[in-house]
């Protein structure tokens, strides 16, 4: 849930008992001038420039000096379900993160998990109950938000404007909260899958979908005209259709949530009366994706953190035509963004980074010379968002044919490129940035396994999308320079282990199919070969994918299944066959045969492809 600026402090903390995302409050416990005490910044990831990419800053509270390895696993697994969601995983490249490492005193935090629990001396004041606040609610997890802050500014270059605060606390509690500052409790089951949906929240401005204000009972029927939401409203799928409003390009597509595109009643805390587009979507439960809709906007609101164009020849002053000029662009994990060259508004070239004046045959007299960089990723398809400026960027020039360009002694080696410290995944596109000469285009060669590869065009961007399975060595080379990738094509590997069944029915070229009479259980376990967490997934009846997490109160848990759904805070988890996220939803269990598919995702990105095994629920006779 995020801030609702409207009610009342202590109305918004009763709220806290939606799914996961609850309102911050300011409280003091702790003194901001011990926040920064032999804190220590370190990078977790590097793509870029500080002051050029949106900085994801990871704070930890209650954590001890000998639980530090705690602070970092938490982090780890963190930020790994944050790049298994899109669109973080196709621009994890314009993200830096960053974790501030300041030991507590003591360990855990205040109020943890009743009012009658102890306080801590912790660095950033963090507790439950909104700060320990017997008019607040247990699962309001609440950070001093000065100490934050100050925390927060030891990241030099990081503002308010270009960064995003996560506050882990030491508990295995659930609780969190959302506003400026997303919190999480570091250990629980759920905790990681909070910080995405908090993002959607102040980054996106994205709003919840519950059809709920408190849990536990339906909220009111939406009494308002169209909601500014993108994601909201009060017209049909015919209307949407019609008028060309909201979300009516993605109508009847399948949901990467689980459905199609359409309209769900029920959202922005109103049971009736308002609509959304997917039947659950990370802003309604926690564990699905972001919806087409959702992914959208997120996609304009990470792009917007950080200028396309990223370097370019000075526009300031006239060029000769006897020169070359140049743009260095973001690079997306997810695809090449397209680069197009205009000499008097006539396009001259397309993909390339690079422009030799001297090859258009330029004549005496000034001209106008633009460079175009737009990003054309498939998730976007309102105009409006792929025309703005965080989509699309120009720089343009005067070009004159008199001047005379002194030649400079530029060597050609690289400056910018994708970090070869780690492994890449078979996913993902690589970059290699070259330095810029006056009279020429440095050539960047690529090789796998130590074959010559083609890359006509843009050269500085390599696919690695067609490679497969076991490992290869990518090399980049431009002039003397060498950089080198260890690519990672070979996907975790899945297992599950199920509670006793009834019976087990195994058939040649079919999938194992198990029979039970009630409730049953499934744990999901991920192995990697490299190192990284590994994000485990699962699906029902080809519904939405859903991150596996263990079981809401227990992360060690087995995840349980059950013919109407298991109720945890008001919550329900585990209906089989057509899920069931309030206690209202629909309760009748759906027997017969189901097919439930799992994968993971590792830390390089490569997802496994989905495999699956077969439940056939019977209802317990006698």
């Amino acid at each position: 849930m995020s801030i609702i600026q409207r009610r009342p402090l202590a109305l918004a903390a009763a709220a806290a008992l939606l799914a996961g995302c609850v309102l911050s409050a300011t409280p003091a416990p702790a003194s901001a001038t011990d926040a920064t005490a032999n804190a220590t910044v370190v990078p977790i990831q590097q793509t870029g420039p500080t002051e050029k990419r949106f900085n994801m800053v990871v704070l930890g509270d209650g954590y001890t000096a000998d639980e530090m390895p705690e602070f970092r696993a938490d982090v780890e697994r963190h930020m790994n379900v944050l790049w298994s969601i899109e669109p973080f995983a196709s621009y994890r490249s314009y993200i830096n993160v960053w974790a501030v490492e300041a030991p507590s005193a003591e360990s855990g935090v205040d109020c943890d998990p009743g009012l009658d629990a102890p306080r801590r001396d912790t660095r950033l004041g963090m507790g439950f109950w909104g700060g320990c606040s017997a008019d607040s609610v247990q699962r309001l997890l609440t950070v001093d938000s000065a100490a934050a802050t100050e925390q927060a500014d030891l990241v030099a270059g990081t503002t308010t404007a270009n960064r995003q605060i996560v506050a882990l606390g030491n508990s295995d509690t659930y609780g969190g909260a959302g506003g400026t500052y997303a919190t999480a409790s570091g250990g629980n089951a759920l905790s990681s899958l909070i910080t995405p949906h908090e993002i959607g929240h102040s980054l996106g401005k994205l709003q919840d979908e519950y059809d709920y204000y408190g849990r536990g009972e339906p909220g009111d029927a939406y009494q308002g005209g169209e909601p500014a939401s993108a994601h909201h409203t009060v017209l049909t799928p015919e209307q949407l259709a019609a008028r060309k409003k909201k979300w009516w390009r993605w109508l009847g597509e399948e949901s990467l949530a689980g459905g199609k595109i359409g309209a769900y009643e029920g959202g922005m805390y109103s049971a009736k009366g308002v609509w959304r587009p997917s039947r659950h979507s990370m802003m309604k439960t926690l564990g699905y994706a972001f919806d087409q809709v959702g992914r959208e906007v997120m996609v304009k609101a990470i792009s917007g953190k950080v200028n396309l164009i990223q370097d370019h020849t000075p526009d300031s002053t006239p060029v000769g035509a006897d020169r070359t000029v140049f743009v260095d662009t973001m690079h997306p994990v997810g695809g090449a963004l397209d680069t197009v060259w205009r000499l008097d508004g006539k396009p001259v070239a397309n993909g390339v980074r690079s422009l030799d004046l001297r090859k258009l045959g330029i004549g005496r007299g000034k001209h106008k010379l633009t460079a175009t960089v737009t990003d054309r990723t498939p998730f976007v398809r309102d105009p409006e968002i792929r025309g703005s400026q965080a989509l699309t960027r120009s720089v343009a020039w005067t070009v004159d044919g008199t001047l005379t360009t002194q030649p400079d002694a530029t060597d050609a080696e690289f400056t910018h490129h994708t970090a070869t410290d780690t492994p890449v995944g078979a996913r993902s596109v690589i970059h290699a940035d070259t330095t810029h000469p006056v009279t020429g285009v440095p050539r960047v060669r690529w090789t796998v396994d130590g074959k010559h590869v083609a890359n006509p065009g843009n050269d500085r961007d390599l696919d690695l999308g067609g490679l497969r399975r076991t490992p290869h060595t990518v090399t980049a080379r431009t002039g003397d320079s060498v950089l080198t990738w260890t690519v990672d094509a070979k996907p975790a590997v899945t297992s599950y282990e199920l509670s006793a069944p009834l019976r087990t029915v195994k058939k040649p070229g079919q999938p194992t199919r198990y029979v039970y009479d009630g409730p049953f259980t499934m744990k999901l376990t991920g192995w990697d070969d490299q190192e990284g967490a590994v994000v485990s997934q699962f699906r029902v009846d080809g519904d939405g994918w859903y991150t596996y997490y263990g079981w809401p109160t227990d992360a060690d848990a087995p995840f349980r299944f059950t013919p109407q759904g298991t109720v945890v805070d008001d919550l329900v988890y585990g209906k089989i066959g057509d899920a069931r996220a309030v206690p209202w939803g629909d309760p009748t269990p759906r027997y017969g045969t189901h097919t439930i598919e799992y994968r993971s995702i590792d830390a390089a990105g490569n997802i496994a492809g989905a495999r699956k095994f077969e439940v056939t629920l019977v209802e317990k006779q006698g």
